[in-house]
């Protein structure tokens, strides 16, 4: 294991096989240690805050994992209003966002010319702006970048096709590659990621997963672990060990592609009450606090038991930063584009 460890380290090449190895141990110490040093080398002690806007709980697909799917009749829907979701950025630019993540259900009622308009608000506050809102078509794509967009995370959450199938009905699994490539070809940084622990997951098909983001090859990936939410067909399902394995994918992650960005995602904290701190030392750089006005973040609910939906955006930001200094990182003043760090940005 050892030996493996530091081929990838110094590498950040490893075969299907060896990923598997890697993703199977039952003592992880030595791939977190490595995975923190590559970070270090790679995009040093800052970590990346963007400020996330969670614009509309409204969702025209039905994920069987996902607490927004239009058929969960318990769902509390919200959407803001354009003026609503700019004034939120201009209240994160005060607190010192550099970094703005509009992030949705794929809600219809957001055409291209609303979104380009609040896109062009946005972007007037000098921050960079990362879109998160779904599916869409190459010439919808190209409309956001044409008005300012910069980044866009769209997660493939198993490579798995016929995983991806049997938990997205009625999505396509091409189409959805369709969608990341097209984002690449125009010229984004392209942002993707996994789902950690779906029903009837293998370790095989999350080695193909990281595989995957080193061939597109992704600017950011999000590693997450799947909690269950009661309100969906995979309400029963458990947990065990997700945690843990979604360490492990993160670290991985930062040993084959050393100098992309990585976020401490908030559904690590829900399992682990220092998940996101853990993950920061696991080889994350990022961490993406809610801005959202308070009294709607308990409606975007992909899953249960999501931290922080009581605080509001300042003691968000002020937690986030006290907590990232506990452990000797910084939060850095750089908007935090991919290689920002070895270019000496």
């Amino acid at each position: 294991m050892r030996l493996l460890i530091q081929k990838a380290q110094t590498s950040h090449i490893l075969t299907r096989d060896e990923i598997v190895q890697i993703l199977s141990c039952q003592e992880p110490q030595l791939l977190f240690e490595a995975a923190d040093r590559v970070r270090k080398e790679f995009v040093g002690d800052g970590v990346y805050l963007r400020g996330l806007i969670e614009f509309s709980s409204y969702c025209k697909n039905d994920c069987m994992y996902c607490g927004l799917r239009r058929s969960n009749t318990h769902a509390q829907r919200y959407r803001l209003s354009a003026r609503q979701i700019i004034e939120t950025a201009q209240e994160a630019v005060k607190l010192g966002y550099k970094t703005i993540v509009l992030q949705s259900g794929e809600d219809l009622f957001f055409d291209t010319d609303k979104m380009c308009q609040i896109i062009r608000e946005i972007k007037k506050l000098d921050v960079a702006l990362t879109l998160s809102i779904g599916e869409k078509t190459r010439e919808e794509y190209a409309a956001y970048k044409e008005a300012g967009a910069d980044r866009y995370l769209l997660r493939i959450e198993t490579t798995d096709k016929t995983l991806y199938e049997k938990l997205d009905p009625a999505m396509s699994f091409e189409n959805r590659m369709r969608c990341l490539h097209d984002l690449k070809e125009l010229g984004y940084e392209v942002g993707s990621g996994s789902l950690v622990g779906l029903p009837g997951q293998t370790v095989e098909s999350l080695a193909d997963d990281l595989l995957f983001f080193k061939k597109l090859p992704v600017d950011m990936a999000g590693i997450g672990p799947f909690i269950p939410h009661p309100h969906t067909p995979l309400g029963n399902e458990k947990t065990d060990g997700h945690f843990e394995l979604s360490l492990k994918m993160m670290a991985l992650m930062r040993l084959l592609l050393p100098d992309i960005n990585i976020p401490a995602t908030t559904a690590m904290e829900t399992l682990h009450p220092q998940g996101r701190l853990l993950a920061l030392q696991c080889g994350a750089n990022v961490i993406m606090p809610n801005v959202t006005y308070t009294e709607y973040r308990k409606q975007y609910e992909l899953y249960p038991g999501k931290v922080c939906t009581g605080d509001n955006a300042a003691h968000c930001r002020g937690c986030m930063q006290a907590k990232i200094e506990s452990i000797g990182r910084f939060v850095s003043p750089s908007k935090g584009f991919h290689g920002d760090f070895l270019r000496g940005n």
